[in-house]
């Protein structure tokens, strides 16, 4: 089944149209294939394009390059993350390599925004994780707490401080992180694209049909050509598993977000104008929500086991009316029909929350599933894969296998019926804050 585009998304709205978009057409040889032009793939080609300026690097995507979860992500960077499960001296040992991870992603952001002189709506402004139920404060108390143990700068905050920050009276308990980012997706992965290296060739809308090894050659099947070659790097993120690709080791889980069109000064006001925030839950399906720069409202409080390739218009209305609400118990004097623009999405998952960073054979490489973190880490592992492939080692790759590696799912039915009772469990916890 092919993916999908389509024009739900605000964030890819906000951009121009591309033209010349070419796909596969007829059969291909080249030295190098990925597979995948989000953050992950779009780094990696660029990476080996540096390393090998000589060779033919082929990037192919099923869809338009950048479209997929790299632009319908909430646009958040992050330093930490709150739900990660972690109480002993082990397992804060764990989670400082997670950290250490999600450091060298924000690098890795800021040196290709550097290079080439980035316009995506950076803003250094840390992020929350915040609850509306006064008795989560014993959760953020421990977080602090863990946090404290690593070295990173936050804040506990209440009920009246966060009013005056967010400009909604909603949320009674926060902790901020000063060191988490947020940005506009869409401008990044569209630099990366207008950044490609001149011996990288763009292919887009060409669903890859089937794959197989012949020899040392690696043959991949497109509805209309086809193309051969040496190594190929899989960076598929959510659809890995779609592909084969450590398919007992990660699964797709369908999210869906709205965004509100801007403000008016009338309703800025209302609201106390206040500076661009991100808040993140602190029960695992609980809403993230964000106000941009430029004063629209996004939501996202919805995430299931879904078709990941197309959601129906119908449906994705039901999932928009869930987000109105969401918006109108945070601030209740916005008129009813703010929302401009909802859209669903893929994130891809790991029963222990780690990240696919591998060789799967001699010349065949995967690198995905961040458990929406792909901003800095699809970024850093993208860069890294592609070096990884090469033969070479480097710090940044040290730092990435040193985690814990993905642990076994169960197999079909059980796995699906696992993370749905997982999810439902999850959203009966945090339907306050839904």
């Amino acid at each position: 089944m092919e993916v999908v585009n389509d024009n739900t998304c605000s964030w890819i709205n906000d951009l121009s149209p591309r033209d010349n978009i070419q796909s596969v057409t007829s059969n291909l040889n080249c030295e190098w294939l990925v597979i995948g032009a989000g953050y992950t793939g779009l780094s990696a080609a660029r990476k080996l394009g540096q390393l090998y300026p000589n060779k033919k690097i082929l990037l192919a995507d099923a869809q338009l390059a950048g479209e997929g979860a790299s632009s319908r992500n909430s646009g958040y960077l992050v330093d930490s993350t709150l739900n990660d499960g972690f109480s002993s001296n082990k397992e804060l040992d764990n989670y400082k390599k997670k950290t250490d991870i999600y450091k060298l992603g924000i690098e890795a952001v800021k040196r290709f925004i550097k290079e080439h002189q980035v316009d995506c709506d950076w803003n250094e402004c840390g992020k929350y994780f915040a609850s509306s139920k006064k008795e989560d404060k014993k959760i953020l108390e421990n977080f602090s707490d863990t946090l404290s143990k690593l070295g990173f700068e936050h804040d506990l905050l209440s009920n009246k401080d966060l009013e005056k920050k967010l400009g909604s009276n909603f949320y009674n308990i926060a902790l901020h992180t000063k060191g988490g980012i947020l940005l506009h997706p869409g401008k990044l992965v569209r630099a990366m694209i207008d950044t490609l290296p001149e011996n990288v060739s763009l292919y887009e809308n060409s669903s890859l049909l089937n794959w197989k090894k012949v020899n040392d050659t690696i043959i991949c099947q497109f509805k209309n050509g086809s193309v051969k070659a040496k190594k190929i790097i899989f960076a598929t993120n959510g659809f890995l598993k779609s592909l084969g690709i450590k398919s007992n080791y990660n699964f797709p889980i369908t999210l869906t977000a709205s965004m509100t069109r801007s403000l008016t000064d009338e309703e800025f006001d209302s609201i106390g104008q206040p500076k661009e925030w991100g808040v993140l839950p602190v029960r695992p399906m609980g809403a993230t929500i964000r106000m941009t720069k430029d004063r629209r409202i996004l939501i996202r409080n919805t995430a299931e086991v879904y078709n990941p390739y197309q959601m129906s218009q119908n449906e994705l209305n039901k999932r928009s009316f869930k987000q109105k609400i969401g918006i109108k118990k945070r601030f209740p004097q916005l008129p009813n029909d703010i929302i401009q623009s909802s859209w669903s999405g893929i994130v891809s998952r790991t029963r222990n929350s780690s990240q696919i960073f591998e060789k799967i054979d001699k010349n065949i490489f995967a690198a995905g599933c961040y458990n929406g973190s792909g901003i800095g880490v699809g970024t850093l592992f993208g860069e890294q894969i592609a070096v990884k492939a090469s033969n070479e080692n480097s710090k940044e790759i040290e730092t990435i296998e040193s985690r814990n590696k993905p642990t076994w799912l169960p197999p079909q039915p059980f796995l699906n019926l696992g993370v749905k009772a997982m999810l439902m469990y999850e959203r009966l916890r945090a339907r306050s804050e839904i």
